[in-house]
């Protein structure tokens, strides 16, 4: 990155099933200034995910080679399971030709970056409550129930690293919440 300016990125960070996914998906479909960095990861796709829209998809081995050669920004194995990261040249690359970067990535994550990137900005996405976050975790069904359990052990660890963060977003209306994040890296929020 140039020494001279500091391009502006910023983390969107948070709990299991609040919604990271749902936020940053309306924002690449609405906000075309904004550029969305596109995590790695070893899980399998869900239904529906493309390679390179949604994720790109690796095996582990190659993963681990990104990781152990510096080229991973971030990365963290997430549920004790699978293994996400974000390609550290695509970002420095969009950041230098000046565009709004968003990294949308889990606590872990925004914890490294904070380390390598402390300029950034850390926004924080909550559920309007605990029991929302249980009633969205359970309704999408992609999880058995044993994994269920998991990520919300996990969430509540995640909820309480709030304090980490430079600001909060509560997602209790997508567009509402994506708007307001937009409106924090500096864009003109769409109009109602």
């Amino acid at each position: 990155m140039s020494a001279t300016r500091q391009p502006q990125v910023t983390v969107l960070a948070g709990p299991t099933a609040v919604g990271k996914g749902t936020v940053s998906t309306y924002i690449r479909d609405n906000y075309p200034d904004v550029w969305l960095s596109v995590s790695a990861t070893t899980r399998d796709p869900r239904p529906g995910e493309q390679d390179g829209v949604h994720y790109y998809f690796i095996d582990r081995d190659e993963f681990q080679r990104l990781a152990d050669t510096g080229r991973m920004l971030e990365w963290a194995v997430v549920h004790g399971k699978n293994c996400y990261g974000t390609i550290r040249d695509k970002v420095q690359a969009a950041a230098e030709d000046g565009k709004h970067v968003l990294l949308e990535i889990d606590l872990q994550g925004a914890r490294q970056v904070k380390a390598s990137m402390p300029e950034a900005k850390f926004v924080f996405l909550a559920p309007p409550s605990w029991d929302e976050l249980v009633r969205r975790l359970i309704g999408r069904g992609t999880e058995s129930p044993e994994e269920q359990q998991r990520r919300l052990e996990t969430a509540k660890l995640e909820l309480a690293a709030e304090s980490e963060f430079d600001v909060t977003i509560v997602n209790d209306d997508v567009r509402r919440a994506a708007d307001e994040l937009v409106g924090l890296m500096g864009l003109a929020p769409h109009q109602r």
